[in-house]
């Protein structure tokens, strides 16, 4: 089995903290998720997340002009300049300062950072290579508090920066004679946005409080005069080299009198948000220049659409009753993107239709599980905050969400159709979903209220079974039915886990009176064997074949039972690969604190070869179950911005009388100063990762943690791991056997070469028609191999039909051999089908929909008399329709001939 897995995709989250931005072409937006960032592309309607991560979380993000580059950069200033097309970092940077916005001029030639009281003016990287990409160009000083947000205009001359101390300033981006800087005042809360119009000096700045000035200026943008410096420099069209350790050029502002100004702003008027009396927070806004039109969003979640410079209100529209964080508007326009931090949703709001084009949240609290479909299509989430999510994996968008559970989801499975979702909930009931109608078509309840902290669901669909934490009992119903059959009762502790087995009508159910017990279903339910443990048992779960059993205890063990002699077959002791952080209020080191962690979910691979493990750390292990030895272990987060995420506390944050984290620093962006509430819990948010689990095809795995749905896939470009490798295997001999079209020993050499580019390149290159030929000659130890990999190259490729070709004649051919060893190659099988289906998926809803426009496009041909294609026998009868009317004219028209000689005789 290979363990080249890699972060594929973030599900569960769409959005955190920071500000939003579209892409160049305006269909896709692109959202900081804690230390990720997403795009979602509304167009193709697919999410994808880049492989890339910050120390902290995201604070803001610049994208370049062309869409090209992006700048992400983290809540302790800490950057990243990364590439959206290769989706790789290209260069680090630290500011050293928490940075509250950044913005490219519209040239891409420069880009402006606000922190502090200060803006840093940096030459924006190039195609070139360079050894340092950030190159400081300006310091500009004005403002007395911290900046926080900027503007460029239309040419790229000058920039503003609107500033916490209710003042905005005017900036050139180059030595102009009549524009250095200007200060703008008048308002009385902090500035949230200032805008200037296209092609203009004018500007609109807009604060906190609800108000919006508009200031004009006498000075038209091509009035701007360079200083004779900056003349001369350009005329001998030769720049200067930067010394290393330069810092750049220093432009400090101050108040000047009215005389020593060329270039001058007035009020023009103002406008005011709220109505009297109403106190409701500005708390973002983006304006759109060439349509002039403003968008600002508040803190009840109303958001205002305005025409300026009228200040005509277009529409109003609550979407939210918690705080709008970030709003965007993509470039054509029509598409405003809502950001709600609180809530975790992301909503892009079509103005014109007044209607939703995109609209997606994650839970509002942690999820406690997940389950995979049989077909691995579909992924579906319970959370603490009652609500069951399915995602489409291929997608990553969540499609249908079912609020009907009161109280936290414990627990979600899959029924082996893959079309129904049960979920148990400390509500006291289980519920089934029906995933074609979207609706719970079954409830099941206990005869005495009951917490339900376990499920699981027989092989064939037909029983249910929860078990209770505060009652010890086990609940057994019939899912055609929803009657109760049975309540199975014997443990002394709260049942942890269920999990049936595959090939037998047995349950096991493990619990914290440290047992494990096998219930028998043909021996009406009564116990079949007792498992005794040495510590609380926390999940149990079977082995794909049925013949193993993986417990895991209290202690840190994970053992292996078999379930026909009752016996332990081995043990892995995995306390010391939980490596526990410590919390900034522990008294105790990480070491002492991980001796009471544990593995809280188990999962088997689809071979039965290894087990995934995860629970109480940031660490996912993978065990290999023969040799019970650790086989890798993935970091799943490496977010500083939560708490115990390392070894060792930082001694620079300790004084004598305890950690600085203790001190209660405000609400930050929220309203007011957090009041101190008793059983209120303080400090940073602490990971948890509650639950793991393999696709059944074991080409990748998921799991739930505080920033949400982890995946990780298998991505084989990692490894090099040739098959057979021998001194004649090589490209030159496999492009040899291609020239002298020798295709079955081809395709041998390539496989055992391994490497992806050459099987594409060898399997494309064979004809259509000798397809079933090569298929028939192929040695059976590479027929599996060669399934497996069109099975992932229908995944992507766009020759649909040429595949399809290469898996019909390989079934076809070979399909009684790879029926006998059916087992051990059911993940590729499964991944086949998962392909397929997806297509089918696809094509059918497109031929479905074009089948009636076909009809109709026919029947209206045939109304407006428009000549179509018709078959033969439909030609030879209108033929013979067209020779009787010709003759029928001819004869009229001698009968008339008659009629009037005769009347002129």
């Amino acid at each position: 089995m290979k363990f080249a897995y890699r972060f594929s995709n973030l599900l569960g989250a769409v959005y955190r903290q920071g500000n939003l931005n579209f892409s160049k072409d305006g269909n896709a937006v692109i959202s900081p998720v804690g230390n990720r960032v997403s795009i979602f592309d509304m167009k193709n309607n697919t999410s994808e997340t880049l492989p890339v991560s910050t120390s902290k979380n995201i604070t803001c993000v610049g994208i370049s002009p062309n869409g090209n580059l992006a700048i992400v950069v983290d809540e302790d200033g800490a950057a990243l300049l990364v590439s959206l097309i290769t989706r790789a970092v290209l260069h680090h940077f630290h500011f050293h300062r928490p940075v509250h916005s950044i913005s490219f001029s519209p040239d891409g030639k420069k880009f402006v950072v606000t922190k502090e009281n200060v803006a840093l003016m940096y030459h924006a990287p190039g195609k070139q290579r360079e050894y340092n990409a950030f190159v400081l160009d300006k310091s500009y000083y004005g403002p007395y508090d911290e900046t926080t947000c900027i503007d460029w205009t239309t040419d790229s001359k000058c920039f503003a920066v609107g500033s916490k101390d209710m003042s905005t300033w005017v900036f050139g981006a180059q030595r102009w004679a009549n524009l250095i800087y200007y200060s703008l005042g008048g308002h009385k809360d902090v500035i949230v946005g200032c805008f200037f119009e296209k092609d203009s000096l004018d500007l609109y700045t807009v604060s906190q409080d609800g108000s919006l000035c508009v200031w004009e200026s006498d000075t038209e943008p091509q009035g701007l005069v360079l200083t004779k410096k900056r003349l001369q420099a350009e005329d001998r069209e030769e720049d200067e080299e930067r010394t290393e350790g330069q810092e750049g050029e220093v432009i400090r502002g101050k108040v000047l009198s009215q005389k020593d100004r060329e270039l001058t702003k007035n009020v023009r008027y103002k406008h005011f948000f709220n109505k009297e009396g109403d106190f409701n927070n500005l708390t973002s806004a983006a304006f759109h220049k060439p349509t002039h039109i403003l968008v600002t969003g508040f803190a009840s979640g109303i958001f205002h659409l305005h025409e300026l410079p009228e200040f005509n209100l277009i529409h109003s529209l609550s979407i939210s009753d918690q705080r709008i964080a970030s709003v965007a508007i993509n470039s054509s326009g029509d598409w405003i993107g809502f950001g709600c931090s609180r809530m975790g949703q992301l909503l892009v709001w079509e103005w014109q239709s007044e209607s939703y084009v995109f609209k997606q949240q994650g839970h509002f609290n942690n999820m406690a599980s997940l389950s995979y479909s049989p077909d691995g299509q579909y992924i579906a989430t319970g959370g603490d905050d009652g609500k069951v999510k399915v995602w489409n994996t291929n997608s990553g968008l969540c499609f249908v969400t079912f609020t009907e559970h009161s109280s936290s989801v414990s627990q979600v499975t899959f029924t082996s159709s893959g079309m129904v979702v049960v979920s148990a909930s400390l509500d006291g009931t289980v519920r089934a979903f029906d995933l074609h109608r979207y609706r719970n078509f079954r409830t099941f309840t206990s005869p005495r209220p009951a917490q339900f902290s376990s499920l699981a669901v027989d092989v064939s669909g037909e029983l249910v079974s929860a078990g209770a934490q505060d009652s010890f009992e086990i609940f057994l119903w019939s899912m055609q039915t929803g009657r109760l059959l049975e309540i199975l009762g014997g443990h002394e502790g709260p049942v942890s886990s269920l999990c049936f087995s595959p090939v037998q009508s047995v349950l096991a159910s493990a619990s914290w009176d440290k047992t494990v017990r096998l219930w028998d279903m043909m021996d009406s339910w009564q116990v079949k064997e007792t498992l005794a443990l040495t510590a609380d048992a926390l999940a149990v779960t079977y082995r794909p074949d049925g013949q193993e059993l993986a417990i895991a205890t209290l202690n840190g063990e994970i053992s292996f039972w078999s379930p026909q002699s009752a016996t332990q077959t081995g043990s892995v002791s995995g306390r010391h690969d939980l490596e526990m952080g410590r919390k900034e209020t522990d008294k105790v080191t990480a070491k002492q604190t991980a001796k009471g962690k544990s593995f809280t979910s188990l999962c088997y691979s689809a071979d039965g070869e290894a087990i995934l493990a995860g629970g109480q750390s940031k660490f996912v292990c993978i065990y290999n179950v023969k040799e019970q030895m650790l086989m890798k272990k993935f970091e799943i987060s490496c977010n500083l911005s939560f708490d115990a995420m390392e070894e060792f506390l930082d001694r620079r944050k300790m004084t004598e009388f305890g950690s600085l984290a203790l001190v209660d620093d405000g609400a930050g962006d929220g309203e007011g100063v957090n009041v101190s509430l008793p059983g209120v819990r303080k400090g940073k948010t602490r990971p948890t990762f509650e639950h793991v689990i393999f696709v059944l095809s074991g080409r990748s795995w998921a799991a739930t943690s505080t920033e949400g749905l982890l995946v990780y896939s298998l991505d084989s470009s990692m490894v090099f791991d040739p098959y057979d490798l021998d001194m004649d295997v090589t490209p030159e001999s496999i492009r040899r056997q291609l020239r002298l079209k020798q295709w079955t020993p081809a395709i041998v050499l390539a496989f055992r070469l391994n490497e992806k580019a050459f099987k594409q390149e060898v399997i494309e290159t064979v004809p259509h028609d000798q397809i079933p030929v090569v298929c028939g000659s192929l040695p059976d130890i590479y027929v599996e191999k060669l399934l497996g990999f069109i099975a992932s190259c229908l995944e992507k490729s766009s020759h649909l039909q040429f595949y399809m070709s290469w898996a019909q004649n390989l079934l076809m051919l070979h399909g009684q051999k790879l029926k006998n060893r059916s087992g051990s190659i059911l993940p590729t099988l499964q991944a086949l089908q998962k392909a397929i289906q997806r297509h089918y998926d696809s094509l059918s809803k497109l031929c479905d929909f074009n089948m009636y426009n076909i009809r109709y496009a026919v029947a209206l041909s045939k109304q407006r008399g428009v000549k179509r294609p018709a078959e033969e026998g439909e030609e030879e009868e209108e033929e013979k329709e067209e020779e009787e009317e010709e003759e029928e004219e001819g004869g009229m028209s001698e009968e008339m001939k008659n009629v009037l000689s005769s009347s002129g005789g």
